[in-house]
């Protein structure tokens, strides 16, 4: 097992399930997704450190590559495959709600564009080869507040050099949350890395959200409740 820059244990922290899925979820779940599951080899069949080949997850030529890590409900996910047919996405989300509330949307709208991994994203992510991914979102990840909790969040900066080795130059990186706290923590350690500009040139930029936009469920529910969502975004400057 791994360990972090402060010798804690590399483990996924969060929680799998929620309350108990519906029959027709838990079917929907059973059967749909090993349809849409990212095609890893078995465990024990090869390195399991060894490359990914992206065109070989999709099982043809992927000219754009998108990734959301924590999909939560799936909505801005779907959303954005819909409406980018011609790109490739891996979503990864451990939750079994969160994934069976996706899958519902892949399958009513024959999604084929997509691949999910129902676990801890990083074992994957670094296995995908640099300057492979075209646009990454993070959106509203789990804020994990008490200050020794800290570790746990996704955003460290060995996942930010993680993430400058998979962007393509001129990539995005967006980021957002409801939560000021692990927002400041975000955007710092992602402007600190001398790889990521951020886009924001006036407050508008990062209190708006972008054009393309996608709202999900909690996002609705933070700004019901008066919380105002931070969006942040970056760009993989150019490899030298």
């Amino acid at each position: 097992m791994t360990s972090d820059e402060d010798g804690h244990a590399r483990k996924f922290y969060g929680r799998r399930r929620g309350r108990r899925l519906r029959p027709w979820r838990e079917q929907l779940f059973d059967e749909a997704l090993p349809r849409y599951s990212l095609p890893l080899p078995e465990a024990g069949a090869e390195d399991v450190t060894a490359p990914l080949d992206p065109a070989a997850l999709f099982g043809g030529p992927v000219d754009a590559l998108w990734i959301e890590v924590g999909f939560g409900g799936g909505e801005h996910l779907a959303a954005q495959a819909k409406a980018h047919a011609q790109a490739r996405f891996i979503g990864f989300e451990p939750f079994v709600n969160g994934v069976a509330s996706l899958l519902r949307y892949l399958e009513e709208d024959r999604l084929g564009n997509v691949r999910v991994h129902a676990d801890d994203a990083r074992p994957v992510l670094e296995r995908l080869p640099g300057a492979s991914v075209d646009r990454f979102f993070l959106l509203f990840p789990d804020p994990w507040p008490k200050k020794r909790h800290h570790f746990r969040r996704f955003i460290q900066p060995e996942t930010v050099a993680l993430l400058a080795h998979l962007l393509k130059d001129g990539a995005e990186l967006r980021i957002a949350s409801d939560d000021m706290g692990v927002a400041r923590w975000m955007l710092a350690h992602v402007s600190e890395h001398p790889d990521f500009e951020w886009l924001a040139r006036r407050p508008g930029d990062w209190r708006v959200p972008p054009v393309d936009w996608v709202q999900t469920r909690y996002e609705s529910k933070a700004l019901a409740q008066g919380r105002r969502p931070v969006y942040l975004r970056f760009r993989r400057r150019p490899r030298r």
